[in-house]
């Protein structure tokens, strides 16, 4: 039999399960009434509106697929197909053995920070302090910093269109609002003076630029760059330069800064530039950017506490990386820019699809607007999606289509490939255009 002191226990117990179940239950009630029955378990509503990168997927794809034995052409690559030279290799080691593996200061070693220094007086007349100066862990970063550094909730960050793809969606991680500002390839895909001043709101934060572009390849000469200072000094706005291709350069053209054109929008920009593309690093993820002090300390402090400093070994192989290797550069930029011509006159020979011919980085987008309304196997092609798609399907052939970059009437090609995989993608290329009816 129960004792007494038991059967007191258990109604005592019962009587608190009562009334925390009843808490519980009024307090859920509460709490629907205030938050409108959201689910507090919910996920961000911001982080859920990013898009992943079409082209980081697209890549994916086509390397699963030749995993798979599919003889898979991918024109999607962002990523030189030359290896990391031997020189900037050598000095990683040598940081290895020295045992520089520790941490560093969050915004990059002084010996880096000085070889930036003086990379941008020497190749673009710009002067800096280190203190000026923060490495990150790849551009990407860097954007990433400099908008966390400006914009606020509500503020326009104007975008040319065709745009890198990760651009947009940058500017809403941080908050602020992209306007995109469509440009037209009669104009070089380049945005005019008159566009930006159209697109210029009292909201207007920031112009976010491209130079030499990605996806297409246009250059701005010191003439555009001169005009689009004006009007950001005139309307207050900064500019956010990536120059990231600055080094693939091709026809004898010369690569500006818009920083370098006059102290007022020097102090207005902040200049983005890294090591992946130009001396074929792009999995060291490194990059840096540039501006004025009081934006380089924000920039810093953001990086303090979302990351810290990028890897201490790939900083010092960027040291030596910054030293030398202008042979191995040019040696890079010859080779793309013969595929780069080859590309050119191969596509506007096909019947149906053209294109500009790139002044710099090392991609083509091709114009598919006189196929829209063609078909194949009975499915019509309306865009670049649907080009894309039924490319990869019936011609095992992978391009970017230009949805991802904010123009549906292109799809992007990159020539960061082999001579011979060019030849036989775009030969497919041909075949299945010529299929469409």
């Amino acid at each position: 039999m129960k004792t007494q002191a038991r059967r007191y226990a258990e109604i005592i117990n019962y009587g608190v399960y009562k009334v925390l179940n009843h808490a519980y239950n009024e307090s859920t009630k509460f709490r629907n009434f205030i938050f409108g029955g959201i689910n507090m378990l919910s996920l961000s509503k911001m982080a859920e509106s990013i898009k992943d990168s079409p082209t980081l997927a697209l890549t994916a794809k086509a390397k699963e697929l030749k995993q798979q034995g599919v003889d898979i052409i991918g024109f999607g690559a962002g990523e030189p197909d030359f290896d990391t030279p031997e020189y900037i290799k050598d000095a990683a080691k040598k940081a290895l053995d020295k045992g520089l593996t520790k941490y560093t200061a969050a915004s990059g070693i002084i010996e880096l920070k000085k070889a930036i220094c003086k990379k941008l007086k020497d190749d673009n007349g710009l002067d800096y302090e280190p203190s000026q100066i923060v490495v990150s862990t790849g551009a990407k970063q860097a954007l990433y910093n400099s908008l966390m550094a400006i914009v606020n909730p509500g503020d326009e960050v104007i975008i040319p269109a065709p745009y890198w793809v990760s651009y947009e969606e940058l500017v809403k991680m941080v908050g602020g609002t992209p306007v995109i500002v469509e440009t037209e390839e009669e104009a070089g895909f380049k945005i005019s003076k008159g566009q930006l001043i159209n697109a210029c709101t009292e909201k207007t934060k920031a112009l976010l630029l491209n130079n030499p572009n990605n996806p297409n390849g246009s250059i701005y000469t010191e003439e555009d760059l001169r005009e689009i200072a004006d009007v950001a000094v005139e309307k207050q706005f900064y500019v956010i330069s990536d120059e990231i291709y600055e080094k693939l350069i091709y026809g004898g053209q010369k690569h500006v800064s818009i920083a370098a054109l006059g102290a007022r929008i020097k102090d207005q920009t902040i200049v983005v530039n890294g090591l992946s593309k130009a001396y074929a690093m792009t999995g060291w993820r490194m990059g840096y950017s540039a501006s004025n002090k009081a934006i380089a300390k924000i920039i810093g402090s953001v990086q303090s506490h979302s990351t810290s400093n990028p890897c201490s070994i790939a900083q010092y192989a960027s040291v030596a990386a910054f030293s030398t290797g202008e042979e191995e550069q040019k040696a890079m930029v010859k080779e793309f820019d013969k595929r780069r011509l080859y590309m050119y006159e191969k596509i506007n020979s096909i019947d149906g699809i053209s294109c500009l011919l790139p002044q710099g980085a090392f991609y083509i987008m091709v114009n598919l607007t006189k196929l829209f309304g063609k078909s194949i196997d009975g499915e019509v092609i309306n865009n670049s999606d649907d080009f894309s798609r039924l490319l990869l399907d019936k011609a095992k052939v992978v391009v970017i289509p230009g949805s991802a970059f904010g123009d549906t009437r292109y799809v992007r090609l990159s020539y960061a490939m082999d001579m011979e995989s060019i030849v036989k993608g775009l030969d497919r290329i041909e075949d299945f255009v010529k299929k469409l009816a």
